[in-house]
């Protein structure tokens, strides 16, 4: 039987994975202490719509330089995971995904306090993940996220054609991510447009759907969300909706919530010019870090679970 490979061509027996529930090989990655010393904490990132988590290890050396240990994968569809590329036949295939993945983060490092950062769409994915166990996060980071659709390209109609699309012809490609949106950066812009492990076709109609489904959903929970959560957004973000931001931080129940709007900054805040990134970054580490504090590791007879 020949071996499963990733879609590089590269056998998973070489790759850290682990395999979901569809029985597709999900790419893995971790960032932790070099000593080998035992974490203070896990964080769990969370990449955005066609990327993958190889993107985040400026977010990570930080957290992992406060003892933390930061873990990520590759969404099905993505960069080296298995499955067709970016297309999802329910967005909560994404949830059931990084739920897995965190359970098998947690029994090998049982009790530790645990956070959520989630990128973009990534964003999307980890409040709806905390609504599924609220009780497992000591705090969730939010970097521009996906939460409600454009106004003007989401109204009753166009949604309704959207669907039959999605249903007739679900890999029809819509449009795609302008890099030059991502990040103020030349060299960012540079480094995400020859990337080979980005997709840099259109968003798909199936996909485009489900994650309207995605938005729907956590509009509707807003109240629901009662975790400690900080929202990093760019008032120039170009891919995704300011206002979702705003709103999420506006609606929610939590009691300790916090909203940070930087000016003059596009999408990805931890890859704009370097000067701006290190303050975007140093909040998200400072965030955490003082919430790391006030959770600190828990016996492992309370280890959560589903």
């Amino acid at each position: 039987m020949p071996a499963v490979e990733s879609p590089q061509g590269v056998p998973y027996s070489e790759l850290p994975h682990f395999v979901n529930k569809d029985g597709l090989h999900i790419y893995t990655r971790c960032w932790g202490p070099e000593d080998g010393t035992t974490p203070r904490g896990l964080v769990m990132v969370l990449h955005g719509f066609g990327e993958h988590c190889g993107r985040y290890d400026v977010v990570a050396a930080p957290l992992v330089g406060s003892g933390m240990m930061v873990f990520a994968h590759d969404h099905v569809g993505h960069g080296q995971s298995e499955g067709t590329r970016v297309d999802i036949k329910d967005f909560h295939i994404y949830i059931r995904d990084s739920l897995q993945h965190l359970d098998i983060m947690t029994d090998k490092y049982p009790g530790l306090p645990v956070f959520l950062i989630g990128h973009s769409m990534g964003g999307s994915i980890a409040i709806l993940t905390a609504l599924e166990r609220p009780e497992q996060f000591a705090g969730v980071v939010l970097i521009a996220p996906a939460v409600r659709a454009n106004p003007e390209t989401a109204t009753p109609c166009l949604v309704f054609l959207a669907k039959i699309t999605a249903f007739l012809f679900p890999q029809l490609q819509i449009d795609s991510i302008k890099p030059e949106y991502v990040s103020r950066d030349p060299k960012e812009v540079e480094l995400y447009r020859t990337d080979p492990l980005i997709w840099h076709g259109g968003l798909k109609a199936r996909f485009s759907v489900q994650a309207l489904r995605g938005f729907q959903e956590i509009e509707e929970r807003l109240p629901e969300i009662t975790w400690p959560f900080l929202v990093q957004q760019g008032d120039k973000d170009k891919l995704v909706e300011v206002a979702g931001s705003r709103l999420l931080a506006e609606k929610a129940a939590s009691t300790d919530k916090q909203y940070q709007e930087y000016p003059d900054h596009f999408h990805a805040l931890h890859r704009e010019p370097p000067e701006y990134a290190a303050v975007v970054i140093r909040d998200l580490t400072s965030w955490i870090v003082q919430r790391m504090d006030q959770n600190p590791a828990k016996p492992e007879d309370v280890h959560l679970r589903e």
